[in-house]
């Protein structure tokens, strides 16, 4: 069957975000990051922000997530922002917000979804092909100093915190412990390969289905 999606997950300073929208470009594909939450939003018709400030503050996320029934409603201190009683719902309904999303935009086809890993939900589809976009700590680090023009040590520690915050989202959301490789059917690694490189290929595994 015809590849109709790409999903795209990416490890900070991989270069995932440059080669999604490359890949998306050279297959004709919408390139597709935060309008998952914007569509969330809207099937729920909630505030765009509140979604996606559910889905990006742990602390949030946690306490959406960690199955108690209705959460009380959370001072500003702690969110970064006023919740809206409405918009507090039981644990699962921001997660099948986002997980709805992608499944709807999947069926439209023809998009790169780069974001809230898109693999996992849409697993067994014929006309998805699921990559990730990885490459060592070290490089993505240098990546990030160079890039954010942050020192070594800042950097380093931007790598180690978001790749923490990224396992914590594979548990929180989807109940997977560990990421793993088979759970893409193309890993690519950018140590070596430049982002056109990487692109390639991408474009290359998804023409071959056609």
């Amino acid at each position: 069957m015809p590849t109709r999606v790409v999903t795209l997950s990416h490890a900070t300073g991989a270069g995932g975000e440059t080669i999604g929208r490359t890949v998306a470009k050279a297959l004709g594909f919408r390139y597709i990051d935060e309008e998952i939450i914007n569509l969330a939003a809207q099937k729920e018709g909630i505030d765009a922000a509140v979604v996606a400030d559910a889905e990006r503050r742990k602390t949030f996320l946690a306490r959406l997530l960690a199955g108690l029934g209705d959460p009380p409603m959370m001072d500003a201190a702690v969110v970064g922002i006023l919740v809206p009683e409405a918009a507090m719902t039981r644990s699962e309904t921001v997660r099948t917000l986002i997980v709805d999303a992608i499944h709807e935009t999947a069926e439209g086809g023809q998009a790169v979804i780069v974001s809230h890993a898109a693999s996992i939900p849409l697993a067994g589809r014929a006309d998805v092909l699921r990559v990730l976009i990885t490459a060592s700590a070290d490089t993505r680090a240098q990546r990030a100093a160079r890039d954010g023009k942050r020192g070594t040590s800042d950097a380093a520690k931007l790598i180690k915190d978001s790749d923490a915050g990224r396992a914590d989202y594979f548990q929180r959301f989807y109940r997977i412990e560990r990421e793993l490789p088979t759970h893409y059917d193309l890993v690519i690694n950018t140590d070596a390969l430049s982002a056109d490189e990487a692109a390639d290929i991408v474009v290359a595994a998804a023409r071959r289905r056609a």
